[in-house]
């Protein structure tokens, strides 16, 4: 009976999350103004119309995920301490958005350009550098997929108390998101990113109060008992981490705060934005949606008391198993949704970018950067491949991306989470090429390409080799800076450094801050996005 209704409950949030997917395109046209959902700047970028709500929700969406029910309350569980990275470099990151966000934004929007991999082409005149970081960014961006395809996986079999299992559960997350983000793109994501949020704020509040009160009397008692009993969870470097400690934590969210702002992901949730105004205003709110994180966390340490002898990938379900042994199951199937939709929502838009970036710059058509080939319109709808059928490339590409890691989470799940040990660090290779890019005119193609190079192959090595941390410190962070160095020494003693000036066929960034939202300065020099 209990299993009939939890059940029964999640599945009817399921079904609102693909009715409200599709309706969010409802009405939406296309470029010559018919019905449709748009071309591919409407449904990859959601029309560059979302404002600061819909933003907010998104973007907090794409940091929210399955881990946070699952994996921060895994980790408050085993280590303690270090898990409260996340609150750091989360936080940092926003910072950093503040500035990055509008710069992307005010690059993308000027030149008509939909995610990083257009951005790096047009920067440096290289179509196939597009299509290169189209093709790294998807190997950092499939054990992601994968990995909220397993969350929610574990959820639905958890919250049905067995009746579904694991792989019906994998399979039900593949066809939920497939299903509303193939049709609708990042605008529904937005929306249902509304849902998720309702839910997600609602049940961990709830779950705030009501399990230290009905496990420990209260937050007074149960806090008492961890500094009684549990103080190594309390200090770094954790309880049994490994040596997860303050260089650690410190390097970690440096490189993952100069990451996150650079992520694909996060780039989609940027160029979406009315304004630059929205990125500005949200860089501020988001915060405030951390503070939520600490709730798995402390309810991860109260299941140490509850259910101590969790191991291995079964201390994922620490928060879990305090809610199916103790709420009614009209409340487990709430909870449940509101833990899945935070897999759907980031699986979604992993998903769409990796669509995007290979229906634009890989099967579609490639925007020619400043060297001197015509630019691409909005979405790409000059390029050699009209813009409606880039659009079918992406959403084909989506399917196959998603199909793709649900195969193998069915047949070979270690091969991509074994990649996703490389995922971050090997984003945050990206930052020199993208941000130092953008702001600096004398670097050149060769020199971004060597740091890039040069960098990635240094983290695999460093992690697969088993040795991240490096005497503590971040190993994406060791390569970031092995990248930075590599870049400007070619930058200055390689190909175009003679004579002082970069190479010929990359040119400088432009007034790339207009003075008014969507406006062009009207003198030579850059000007900054003004500050309201």
């Amino acid at each position: 009976m209990n299993a009939a209704v939890a059940t029964a409950v999640f599945g009817g949030f399921m079904v609102l999350t693909v009715v409200l997917g599709l309706l969010a395109v409802r009405g939406r046209r296309t470029a010559g103004g018919r019905p449709g959902g748009g071309g591919l700047t409407e449904w990859s970028v959601g029309g560059r119309s979302l404002g600061t709500v819909f933003i907010w929700v998104l973007m907090a969406g794409e940091s929210y995920t399955s881990f946070s029910y699952l994996g921060a309350a895994g980790w408050g569980y085993n280590f303690g301490a270090p898990v409260l990275y996340l609150l750091a470099y989360m936080s940092c990151g926003y910072a950093l958005g503040y500035v990055v966000g509008p710069m992307l934004w005010a690059y993308a929007r000027r030149h008509g350009l939909v995610g990083i991999t257009d951005i790096v082409a047009h920067r440096y005149g290289r179509p196939w550098l597009g299509a290169a970081v189209a093709l790294l960014a998807t190997v950092c961006l499939l054990p992601y997929i994968q990995l909220q395809i397993t969350g929610m996986g574990v959820v639905v079999s958890t919250i049905s108390y067995g009746a579904i299992s694991l792989n019906w559960g994998y399979f039900l997350s593949f066809a939920v998101t497939t299903a509303f983000v193939t049709v609708s793109g990042l605008r529904g994501s937005a929306w249902v990113s509304v849902l998720k949020d309702v839910l997600v704020v609602a049940t961990l509040g709830f779950l705030a109060v009501y399990v230290p009160w009905h496990y420990f009397g209260g937050y007074g008692p149960f806090l008492h008992r961890i500094v009684a009993e549990k103080p190594q969870w309390l200090t770094f470097p954790g309880h049994a981490s490994g040596g997860l400690g303050q260089v650690w934590f410190a390097t970690t969210t440096v490189v993952n705060s100069l990451t996150v702002v650079i992520f694909p992901t996060t780039v989609a949730g940027y160029l979406g934005a009315r304004n630059a105004d929205a990125l500005r205003r949200n860089a501020m709110y988001l915060p405030f949606y951390n503070v939520l994180l600490f709730v798995p966390v402390l309810l991860g340490m109260a299941a140490l008391f509850v259910v101590p002898h969790l191991s291995g990938a079964g201390s994922n379900l620490a928060l879990f198993k305090l809610v199916v042994d103790s709420l009614p199951a009209w409340a487990v199937g709430v909870i449940g949704a509101a833990a899945a939709l935070s897999s759907i929502v980031p699986m979604a838009v992993f998903m769409l970018v990796i669509g995007t970036m290979w229906g634009r710059s890989v099967l579609g058509a490639r925007t020619r950067g400043p060297a001197g080939a015509t630019g691409a319109a909005e979405g790409g709808e000059r390029g050699t491949v009209p813009g409606g059928r880039q659009k079918l490339f992406s959403q084909l590409v989506v399917v196959v991306a998603g199909a793709l890691a649900l195969l193998l989470t069915y047949t070979a799940p270690d091969t991509l989470v074994r990649l996703s040990l490389i995922s971050y660090e090997g984003m945050a290779q990206l930052v020199p090429m993208l941000l130092l890019g953008l702001v600096w005119r004398r670097l050149t193609v060769h020199a971004a390409v060597s740091g890039l190079v040069v960098g990635f192959a240094l983290v695999c090595v460093l992690v697969f080799g088993g040795h991240d941390p490096v005497r503590g410190v971040n190993a994406g962070l060791v390569g970031l800076v092995v990248n930075l160095v590599v870049a400007l020494a070619v930058t200055w003693l390689g190909p175009g450094a003679k004579d002082g000036r970069p190479d010929a066929e990359v040119l400088a960034l432009e007034d790339e801050f207009p003075r008014q939202e969507g406006t062009a300065p009207r003198g030579g020099g850059v000007s900054p996005p003004a500050s309201r």
